[in-house]
């Protein structure tokens, strides 16, 4: 019976030990590129990370539906929570990667979908990822590269999924995608910014 009463809390610290363990082995990072089934795509590809949600945030509206986004009345941009494992991609690879997949020159839009609903952003967890976001976008502004870039950096602030029909459309419905992603001309743009 003491043995029992021993192994048993022992067992428990190791199991919290083990799941600790999990959860410093992920972490997630918040963007906005445009359209989130394009940037969700975008993001998928990378090695290290895990998974990729659709979603809204940066509004003001508690529990914002697609139609109420798409007004453009509820201040939120369309965006991606990407999942993680940090042992295998850092946040500012992220970065790096994120401005290679999007226009930071045009404001309140993203190739051919106009309003500040589709807005480019990052929206940093914590000093350490502001400090990489925004090292970042002023080297990409020293470069020469871009005159102006119109990301906005902001703090996260509460991350809204969107609708289960949104997460991994570019999978469920490969042929209207790809028509949207080509004739919204994202590629062939972000191939002519970043050569």
């Amino acid at each position: 019976m003491n043995i029992i009463l021993l192994v048993r809390p022992l067992f428990a610290a190791m199991l919290l030990s083990a799941t600790t363990l999990t959860q410093a082995a992920t972490a997630s990072a918040v963007f906005a590129g445009g359209c989130f089934w394009c940037i969700e795509a975008d993001f998928e590809k990378l090695p290290g990370v895990l998974s990729v949600e659709s979603g809204y945030t940066a509004g003001k509206t508690a529990n914002p539906t697609y139609e109420q986004v798409s007004n453009g009345h509820t201040g939120h941009t369309e965006a991606v929570r990407v999942n993680y494992d940090p042992a295998k991609v850092g946040y500012a690879q992220l970065v790096e990667y994120f401005w290679r997949h999007i226009d930071p020159t045009v404001k309140d839009r993203q190739f051919c979908d106009i309003g500040s609903q589709y807005r480019s952003g990052i929206y940093w967890g914590n000093d350490a990822e502001r400090r990489i976001a925004e090292a970042s976008r002023d080297a990409l502004v020293s470069s020469g590269r871009f005159k102006t870039v119109h990301t906005e950096l902001a703090p996260a602030s509460t991350f809204y999924l969107a609708e289960d029909y949104h997460q991994d459309y570019y999978k469920k419905n490969e042929l209207r995608y790809s028509y949207y992603r080509l004739s919204c001309g994202r590629d062939a743009r972000v191939k002519s910014l970043w050569k």
